[in-house]
């Protein structure tokens, strides 16, 4: 944001900030209100410049195209060749000269701006085809004042012979480039009149806005031949305000000479009155407006001339005012006749409505649109303009009328225009419904968060400084916004800015205090520390892939798109959709990382999962997320043969290993009851139902293991040997875990039971129930384990199975005799037999 000083003293005449010593005034403004990126003295350029009066204009004697002019200098200039009425001799080749003129005129030893921050050029007393020139007229060009070479510049201001032409066109300036990104919540920021304002603020100095700039200014009533023109928004959630005015006898001419130089200084090329005024007020308040060619629109329109606020039709192509042609993405905001689209809103205009040098009537736009909108159009399409880095700041809509009667007021001054109809508004709003409501705030409350000790009204000061209407009630200040802020919401942004405004260097120096007691450690932290430990030292690798997936990849993997948020401003078109699970992230990893030449890994990952369903009631607007663990096990085809078992079990070995000592248990995935749990149907969808289980805690589902559907493994190529879980990292952190607890020092007794059960028993059936039986019996301070020994089944025997298990039991106090541990064995085989007809072999 380049502000210029001269230009905003013009707007603050009454406050000495602005006429502090720039050095200074960089420092408070680094300090209190952005970075700046550079300081340019704009008056160095136009040292010396002067200006001056031809006297007498006569051809050159040796030269078709030159004139040797006289020139009266107000006898300034020192140490140059005069005649006997003082007047100074220049040799020019413009041809727009006469008698009387006032120019710019560049003395012997004057350094030419344009060739200034490349070789300097400097002036000299020299013969031109034998006639001597004292220094220069100048151009436009010359003076790095636009491009225009055909003519000098005539000056057009209060000024006599002998004036500094710096000072007259406040030139003897500094243009203060400040960091874009420090403004990024403060839109009015974005001009020379909000600058103003708070460089007065952080000096302490009152600023009051200049009187045309009020919440409802008066418009000037229709004089010229009335010229219809309707207007339609429909898009109002896009586009909150758009208003709009139609003027006729426009004369479209250069604009005085002072406003172009605003201009120039601060980036903008002037181009005609019309179109400086719209770039005029958007840099000075912020507010960008567009120009349109009334007689143009009519006849791009039907029987009535006609702005219409929509989205792009399908196909439609516009040809913009950089003469590029595009097809808008089909969001963008268009504005548009009956017939076709004439801009796109808060972009760039049409070329085609364009006002030109023919244009005697213009329609004037001043409208707030959706920012988010606008910065979207504008990366799509590769569109950068200073209307869009102001729109995608969110200006406030209650400064568009304000604006717009200004610019109409100076087209009738400048461009001898006349209002030809009367204000469009399409939303009649009241004064507040645009910024937020009055902010109550106490005093304790604001110098509790600064360290300071300010009083109600030395508060109340600070912020109607910069044109808040604060009311004291005691120790409470009730605080409301001026209707260009749109930033103060609640009390913390009052602080703030009173705080910015005080200045925060003046804040004490004092550390917090704090306590010497350890800080509790973060029980979800510890268990991910845990966990990448355990998991590390079996051999697995953690992963970090991207919390968004394509659409394509949860098709794959059978999950349904419905139940996952989709991002409206993705950014990149592979990353659609919020994921539903960890799972096919790390799938999509294991084809790239066997064509990469690792035949067999494990790798795993932890992270957030979205999902929409039900929302917490503390907090409605805020969507699903649960912290998981994912793990994949997979080897390739040619090295498959060498992995002993099925890879659900090796997977299940993984999971086993982390599964806390609590009620989790795994039920098998074929025929499993969701009940209305979708997220975990939609978590289990990548999985084969036959090979795979469900991973249920206190009756709700926490996870998955099993090997994958053949369809999955053949969309996302996968190995035979893959296999995996995930599991919600909640049930793991707030489940009890297993404690250390040291061997017995007493020898163990390992005897093996088996049983002959029904082939459709599952085998956790009897596991479980022998667990529990040998925990009940056995005897005190000792420690058990129960392990799977094999699984048989007779082929003369198809109806049943034998089960046998592996007791281990160890005695903290004695050594415990076989006899003891097979009549422990031979009572739950009694049990066993009557509750689950097992009979032991």
């Amino acid at each position: 944001m380049k502000a210029s000083l001269r230009w905003m003293q013009w707007y603050a005449k009454d406050s000495a900030a602005l006429q502090a010593p720039i050095d200074e005034m960089a420092n408070k403004i680094g300090a209190q209100l952005g970075a700046i990126e550079g300081i340019e003295n704009l008056g160095e350029k136009y040292q010396g410049i002067i200006i001056a009066k031809i006297v007498s204009l006569v051809d050159h004697p040796d030269a078709d195209r030159l004139h040797v002019v006289m020139i009266d200098d107000g006898g300034v200039a020192q140490q140059v060749e005069r005649d006997a009425d003082r007047h100074i001799q220049v040799v020019c080749g413009a041809q727009n000269l006469y008698v009387g003129m006032l120019v710019p005129w560049l003395p012997p030893g004057a350094v030419v701006p344009e060739s200034i921050g490349k070789e300097p050029f400097v002036l000299e007393a020299r013969e031109l085809r034998g006639v001597k020139s004292n220094g220069m007229l100048a151009s436009a060009r010359e003076l790095a004042l636009g491009s225009d070479h055909s003519g000098i510049v005539e000056i057009d201001a209060d000024a006599k012979p002998g004036d500094d032409f710096a000072k007259i066109y406040e030139l003897d300036d500094y243009i203060i480039d400040i960091e874009n990104k420090m403004f990024t919540h403060r839109p009015d920021l974005f001009g020379q009149l909000g600058v103003a304002r708070e460089i007065s603020g952080i000096y302490r100095q009152a600023f009051k806005s200049p009187e045309w700039y009020q919440l409802r200014p008066q418009f000037p009533q229709p004089t010229a031949e009335k010229l219809p023109c309707e207007v339609r928004n429909e898009l109002p959630e896009l586009v909150p305000r758009f208003t709009a005015l139609v003027m006729g006898n426009i004369t479209v001419k250069p604009s005085p000479l002072w406003m172009q130089t605003h201009l120039l200084r601060v980036g903008v090329r002037p181009i005609s009155n019309i179109v400086d005024l719209t770039n005029y007020y958007m840099l000075l308040t912020g507010q960008p407006l567009h120009a349109y060619d009334y007689d143009k629109v009519k006849a791009l329109s039907g029987e009535t001339p006609t702005l219409i606020v929509r989205y792009p039709h399908q196909g439609e192509k516009i040809v913009l005012l950089n003469g590029k042609t595009i097809e808008p993405r089909p969001e963008a905001i268009m504005i548009a006749t009956d017939k076709q689209a004439i801009g796109i809103g808060g972009v760039m205009g049409g070329a085609e409505t364009e006002v030109d040098d023919n244009t005697k009537n213009i329609i004037l736009e001043c409208a707030t649109f959706d920012m988010y909108s606008v910065r979207r159009t504008s990366m799509t399409h590769g569109l950068f303009t200073d209307a869009v880095t102001r729109f995608n700041k969110g200006q406030s809509p209650l400064q568009n009328l304000a604006v717009l009667a200004k610019v109409a007021e100076d087209v009738s001054r400048f461009a001898d225009g006349k209002a030809a109809g009367t204000v469009y508004d399409d939303n009649e709003i009241g004064d507040r419904q645009w910024v937020h409501p009055p902010v109550p705030v106490t005093t304790s409350f604001v110098n509790e968060r600064l360290g300071l000790t300010l009083n109600a009204d030395k508060m109340k000061q600070l912020l109607e400084a910069v044109e808040f209407d604060v009311t004291v009630n005691g120790e409470v200040l009730t605080v409301t916004a001026p209707f260009w802020r749109t930033d103060i919401e609640q009390r913390e942004d009052v602080v703030e800015e009173i705080g910015r405004l005080y200045g925060f260097d003046h804040l004490p120096l004092v550390l917090p205090l704090r306590v010497i007691a350890p800080t509790r450690k973060d029980s979800l932290l510890e268990l991910k520390r845990t966990i990448r430990a355990q998991l590390a030292k079996s051999g697995a690798n953690e992963v970090l892939t991207y919390s968004f997936v394509h659409g394509n990849l949860l098709d794959k993997v059978g999950q349904d798109k419905s139940h996952a948020f989709q991002i409206s401003n993705a950014i990149s078109p592979d990353l659609q959709y919020y994921r539903l699970s960890l799972t096919p992230s790390l799938l999509e990893k294991v084809h790239a990382n066997i064509k990469a030449g690792y035949d067999k890994f494990v790798f795993f990952e932890m992270g957030r999962v979205h999902y929409k369903g039900e929302v917490d009631a503390a907090e409605p607007e805020v969507p699903n997320e649960d912290d998981h663990l994912s793990l994949v096990i997979a080897a390739a085809d040619k090295t498959a043969r060498t992995q002993a078992g099925a890879p659900y079990y090796a997977a299940k070995k993984y999971l086993l290993r982390l599964l806390p000592d609590a009620d989790a248990y795994l039920a098998p995935l074929k025929g499993f009851d969701f009940k209305d749990d979708e997220w975990g149907r939609q978590l289990c969808m990548p999985y084969d139902p036959n090979r795979s289980a469900v991973i249920v805690w206190n009756d709700l589902t926490w996870g998955i293991v099993g090997e994958f559907k053949s369809s999955v493994v053949k969309a996302l190529k996968l190995p035979v040997h893959t296999a995996g879980f995930e599991v919600g990292l909640e049930m793991l952190r707030h489940a009890p875990h297993k404690t250390y607890r040291p061997l017995p020092r007493f020898p163990k007794v390992d005897q093996d039971i088996c049983f002959k059960v029904s082939a459709e028993m599952p085998y956790r059936t009897l596991h479980d129930f022998v667990a529990q039986k040998i925990a009940a019996l056995q005897p005190e301070q000792s420690m058990v384990s129960l392990s799977p020994v094999d699984i048989y089944q007779r082929s003369d025997d198809q109806m049943h199975k034998q089960i046998t298990l592996r007791v281990s039991i160890a005695n903290y106090e004695r050594t415990l005799t076989d006899e003891e541990v097979a009549k422990l064995l031979d009572e739950v085989a009694a049990a066993a037999k009557g509750t689950l007809h097992a009979e032991r072999v």
